[in-house]
This record gives structure tokens, C-alpha cells and sequence, in this order.
């Protein structure tokens, strides 16, 4: 429903004009407002989350998971930031903020046990995690030339009347918005890996599992919104050019 209504939007927006319209701004300024206050609930909750204490600490809590899971082969590091952690695949290493890293909290273990789970997720070759893996290299050259693009088609519709690049761009812009998509089923299973751990393991009781939960929630969260706003975007722009099409 929420897509067939995002069709049903950018069509009557492409319907009113061939140009990149107000309509397409429109929809940035609403993701951007979005993701801000979802953002804001993210920190807000890990900030309260952060005042209940635990008996372990980040770094304990994932270093306890990879160990009960037998994965031998990862390390757990802290790095620089606020709630900047996390999988690296290519160095297998589990990467904590120095808050999550040090401290005993609800937010911590639930943090350090999420970025865990993507360790679980790797190991057992996770076919969504091997997907977006193998997707990197071009969403980041894609990321480069996206702003390059967006400016060549702005100049190729507003003086020349021609959509080529308009295409070029929306097919680079779709291999991001299909990245963002796919990263909605990586967070949510290993949310999902860390919550069991959690419970299975004992090291939460259930008021702590309960919080840790909803501060992971908030977390997918960040990644609902942009993966919507993504869509969002690329689904105008494509109405638009089907109208541009049939006139």
C-alpha cells in the first residue's frame, strides 16, 4: 500500500510538468525532515537507554556472543565517534564507539550485539549480506558520479529538451535506492540475531530486553526512512519520464 500510494503521488506530480518539478524537491525536503526526526528518536532513545546499567560492557556483551557462537576469527575494536559502529567484513573485525565499547548499559549490549549478528550473518554466508556485499563497489562509484549526473540532466532537459541523461542518472540513482533496499533485510536479521543472543544467554533480563529492543527498532528505523525516501525519488523521476514518453 504505502508504494502504490507513492505511485499514485509522482504520477499526478509527472503528469503536471516535464521538468525535474517542485514535486521531486518536495519529496527530498519530506525524507530529509523524516530522517532527522527519526534520527532524533535514535539518539534520544540510546541516550536514555545508556542510563540503565547492565553487568557487562560493550565490548564483553560481543565478545561473549562471538565467543558462544564459535567465531574465533573476529575482533572486537573500539574506533572514534558517536554510534559509528560497525561489521567490517573485509577485516573481520566488530567496530565499537568508544561509548558502546566502554560502557555498561542497555544501548551498548544491544548496539555491540547487533554488529555481532552481521559477524553471524558473514559466517553463515547470509544471502542478503553477500548480496549487499558484492554491491559495494558499484554503489560507490555510482554515489561519486551521482551529483555529476544530476547536473548534466538538469542541463540536458532545461536547454537541450532531452531526457538521455535524465535516464543515465535514475539508472545509477536505482543501483543506491536497490543498496538501501536490500540493507533493510541485513539490519532487521541481525536485530533479530542479537535480540535471540540476548535472551538465550541471560545476560538481559526482560526489562533490559524489552529496552534493547525498542533501541534497535529506532535504529532499523533510520534505515526504513532512507530506503522510502530512495524509492520515493527514483519512482518520480521515472513517472515523470514515462509522461514526458507519452506526450
Amino acid at each position: 500500500m504505502i508504494f502504490e500510494s507513492m505511485i499514485l503521488a509522482v504520477q499526478g506530480q509527472a503528469q503536471q510538468g516535464g521538468g525535474i518539478g517542485i514535486g521531486y524537491f518536495l519529496i527530498i525536503g519530506a525524507t530529509m525532515l523524516v530522517s532527522m526526526l527519526v534520527s532524533g528518536k535514535l539518539k534520544s532513545r540510546f541516550n536514555q537507554y545508556s542510563q540503565i546499567p547492565m553487568r557487562m560492557t560493550g565490548a564483553q556483551v560481543a565478545e561473549a556472543m562471538l565467543s558462544q557462537n564459535g567465531i574465533q576469527d573476529v575482533q572486537v575494536i573500539h574506533v572514534p565517534g558517536h554510534l559509528t559502529d560497525h561489521y567490517d567484513p573485509m577485516r573481520k573485525t566488530v567496530n565499537l564507539s568508544d561509548k558502546v565499547y566502554y560502557e555498561n548499559s542497555v544501548a551498548a549490549a544491544a548496539v555491540a550485539a547487533h554488529e555481532c549478528g552481521h559477524a553471524l550473518q558473514h559466517q553463515q554466508a547470509y544471502a542478503w549480506l553477500t548480496f549487499r556485499s558484492k554491491m559495494v563497489p558499484a554503489v560507490q562509484f555510482a554515489s561519486t558520479i551521482q551529483q555529476y549526473l544530476m547536473m548534466g540532466a538538469m542541463v540536458g532537459v532545461g536547454l537541450f529538451h532531452s531526457p538521455m541523461m535524465l535516464w543515465i542518472w535514475v539508472a545509477v540513482f536505482a543501483v543506491t535506492t536497490l543498496f538501501a533496499v536490500v540493507t533493510l533485510p541485513v539490519e532487521f536479521d541481525a536485530s533479530n540475531r542479537a535480540m535471540a543472543w540476548l535472551e538465550r544467554s541471560g545476560i538481559a533480563n526482560q526489562m533490559e530486553h524489552d529496552k534493547a529492543k525498542n533501541a534497535l527498532f529506532w535504529a532499523a528505523m533510520t534505515y526504513v526512512a532512507g530506503a522510502v525516501g530512495a524509492v520515493a525519488q527514483m519512482l518520480y523521476l521515472i513517472s515523470m519520464l514515462m509522461g514526458r514518453r507519452n506526450e
